[in-house]
């Protein structure tokens, strides 16, 4: 039975992680293509993959949203 509460396999594949990322962190040929930037946010697959590095925090939750994904903030 699912219920709101009770998630089904696919519900939890279906999940997006959003964190913050420091640029420093970054390879360096990463960094050399965000000059001017900190700070930019990463969306992790439910297994851990970065799937996209994106500007703004507004931004990878929609960015997520529109791949079909839930998006939750990881600390």
């Amino acid at each position: 039975m699912n219920t709101q509460y009770d998630f089904g396999a696919d519900e939890q594949d279906r999940i997006a992680y959003i964190r913050s990322v420091d640029v420093a962190d970054l390879p360096q040929d990463v960094q050399a293509q965000v000059q001017g930037l900190d700070r930019l946010y990463a969306v992790h697959s439910a297994e851990g993959e970065r799937l996209a590095l994106v500007r703004d925090r507004k931004l990878a939750f929609v960015l997520a949203r529109q791949n079909d994904l839930t998006p939750v903030t990881v600390h």
